[in-house]
């Protein structure tokens, strides 16, 4: 699949991106590369091949959780401009 013009400013508005008007052509360029690459893969005979959540045999065992006492919280809040009753106070942004 080939990335046109069209395509790419759609993709900025989705990305809330700005690309400059000399890095387009390269942009274009990767993201085509990337997208056929990624068809590639598409043709790979995936049957019989079991679906993995880790490549390794065994993963890193999981531990248990134990809480603790943390004073992230009051470490960021004294950071704020201003907060109420441990949260932060912001401007109403909805009318």
């Amino acid at each position: 699949m080939q990335i046109d013009e069209k395509l790419l400013t759609h993709l900025e508005k989705l990305a809330m991106l700005k690309i400059d008007e000399e890095q387009r052509e390269p942009i274009k360029e990767q993201l085509s590369d990337i997208l056929g690459f990624v068809e590639k893969l598409g043709d790979l005979d995936t049957e019989g091949v079991e679906a993995l959540f880790a490549l390794q045999e065994n993963p890193a065992p999981l531990r248990e959780d134990q809480p603790q006492k943390s004073d992230v919280i009051d470490a960021v809040l004294k950071e704020a401009p201003q907060t109420r009753d441990g949260c932060f106070v912001v401007p109403k942004i909805v009318g």
